[in-house]
């Protein structure tokens, strides 16, 4: 399998990184590793993909997450729940957080002691109502962490209307800078990244990597849902050695 590692200066026990969707067992449109237990794949191949992964890394904990584009972060554990939440944190070595995209943005947390980290999923709608703030509320010093933007969706592929422009420039007006005016009419093409990293510079955070990929051009590596509709997901995991 292909994984896409950080490009960050986080502590050496710390691990983390995206899936691509090289590997696995999965068929037709979700070929490869897909990850995503709620897209209608084959319920024993996505058990398969999972078993996979935690093999490949000899994972014992693994915290999946019933994601709902809300701002809800919950501590990770190991007894095989899985909460509504869109991001998770631990503090725990061994234990493994994850969230699943396939175009949103996962947001990769780690403490400069490298004694806590967090991932978040943060779509448009995520990223506006505050989920990587509600992520770094579990982090005793906000603004001594490194950040990994993992792979999303580009600024040449994102298009959204003029309401979620607005909602984002009301919040913070420097990020009209984050857009550009799409070929359609009335519409924008968005930058993700930079909309993450205006929020998190306004926080005062200033480590920050990431941002250079892109899921919806980058087909033979990565699930696209604004590409594809019927898709995979890529799972974004971070964890604390033993």
């Amino acid at each position: 399998m292909k994984l896409i590692r950080p490009d960050w200066q986080a502590p050496a026990n710390i691990h983390g990184f995206t899936t691509t969707r090289l590997g696995g067992c999965s068929e037709g449109v979700y070929a490869g590793l897909n990850l995503g237990d709620h897209v209608a794949d084959d319920p024993a191949r996505v058990a398969e993909n999972r078993r996979l992964l935690a093999g490949e890394h000899g994972w014992q904990a693994v915290q999946w997450l019933q994601q709902t584009h809300s701002t809800i972060v919950v501590e990770a554990s190991a007894e095989g729940n899985v909460p509504e939440a869109d991001a998770c944190w631990t503090d725990k070595p061994g234990q493994v957080c994850i969230v699943m995209t396939a175009d949103c943005l996962p947001v990769f947390i780690s403490s400069a002691d490298g004694s806590r980290v967090a991932v978040a999923h943060a779509g448009w709608r995520g990223l506006v109502d505050g989920v990587v703030e509600n992520t770094l509320q579990v982090f005793s010093d906000q603004q001594d962490v490194h950040i990994w933007l993992g792979p999303a969706i580009g600024p040449d592929a994102f298009e959204v209307g003029e309401e979620v422009r607005q909602q984002f420039c009301d919040f913070l007006p420097a990020s009209e800078t984050a857009f550009k005016p799409s070929a359609n009419a009335g519409k924008w093409l968005a930058d993700i990244y930079q909309l993450a990293r205006l929020r998190l510079q306004h926080l005062g955070i200033e480590r920050i990597s990431g941002g250079e990929h892109c899921t919806f051009t980058q087909a033979d590596d990565f699930y696209s849902y604004r590409r594809d509709g019927v898709t995979g997901r890529m799972a974004s995991a971070i964890w604390i050695a033993n």
